[in-house]
């Protein structure tokens, strides 16, 4: 274990982060004081911004000064459903634009319990509709951590059944799979993990769900198809309680043909690749550039 993961450690315990998602109802109204809707220049790398409203959803689209590819980076930030996008994603995603020289955008959709699930899913559908207007599809990489690595699943299985053209691959980082958390696997995992808990978890997903079912395709893509998705690069954490419903994705997707890699971050939290000072997170960052540039014909 590094300097960096210690220290990250007890910034998340002296925080209280872990009792913070213990809580049921989850203070959602505290957790978005970590929200910055607006970035700033610092934030992002020295890149510069544009933004635009699509329907209900902030688009931020990160344009880094040496910017030479027409690749477009998709990305829904985390935050359970109910806040964000933070410091973390901003600093994360901008890092990850300018080290790939391709255009970066923030999605920041609807937030429950203001908004339920098939709002939230409509405005990122509507944000990639747009997206592909502007992009070749070809060159549109989905990004998305936790509650983001959920709707780029879900938001593909869409496309492919309303037949709209996909994307060139997905970077799911510690995503939700299934919003039941019906899987016994995940209080076991519960102790080990260091920010989320089950019952903060649950209690967001409440929020946002409405009369919808835990186990609706639109929040839970363990329960749709995955055939015919677009290559597929995971990234899972050892102790994190979302890791097992993970695992059954990982087989899943391989039993229906899906090209899919699995990197596991060992002796890691939930989503450690936006974490920062780790060491161990610029490297998981660093596989996330090698992706993109792959996709893009460079090593």
């Amino acid at each position: 274990m590094s300097i960096g993961y210690s220290l990250v450690k007890l910034v998340l315990k002296l925080k209280g982060e872990k009792r913070s998602w213990s809580q049921d109802p989850i203070d959602y109204k505290k957790k978005r004081k970590q929200n910055i809707l607006r970035p700033n220049k610092w934030l992002l790398s020295g890149s510069t911004f544009e933004t635009k409203k699509i329907k209900e959803t902030l688009i931020t689209s990160i344009i880094p000064k040496n910017k030479n590819t027409n690749l477009l980076l998709f990305y829904c930030h985390g935050g359970a459903f109910v806040y964000g996008p933070t410091r973390e994603n901003w600093i994360a995603i901008s890092k990850i634009a300018r080290a790939t020289k391709s255009t970066a955008w923030m999605v920041d959709y609807p937030k429950a319990p203001e908004y339920k699930i098939k709002e939230v899913t409509d405005n990122v559908f509507n944000a990639y509709l747009e997206a592909i207007k502007e992009y070749d599809p070809s060159k549109i990489i989905l990004l998305g951590d936790s509650a983001g690595g959920n709707l780029i699943l879900t938001l593909t299985q869409r496309l492919l059944k309303e037949k709209i053209e996909l994307p060139n691959r997905l970077i799911p980082i510690s995503p939700l799979i299934d919003a039941s958390l019906s899987n016994p696997k995940i209080k076991e995992m519960d102790p080990l993990d260091l920010i989320l808990s089950y019952n903060g978890v649950s209690s967001a997903k409440k929020m946002l769900l409405g009369d919808v079912p835990l186990t609706d395709t639109l929040i839970s893509p363990i329960y749709g198809s995955l055939k015919n998705f677009p290559p597929v690069h995971l990234f899972s954490s050892e102790y994190d309680i979302f890791t097992p419903d993970q695992e059954l994705f990982m087989d899943k997707a391989k039993q229906e043909g899906v090209d899919i890699e699995l990197i596991i971050g060992k002796n890691m939290p939930h989503v450690w690749p936006i974490l920062p000072i780790m060491p161990e997170a610029k490297k998981g960052r660093q596989k996330i550039i090698s992706i993109i540039n792959s996709a893009n014909g460079h090593e």
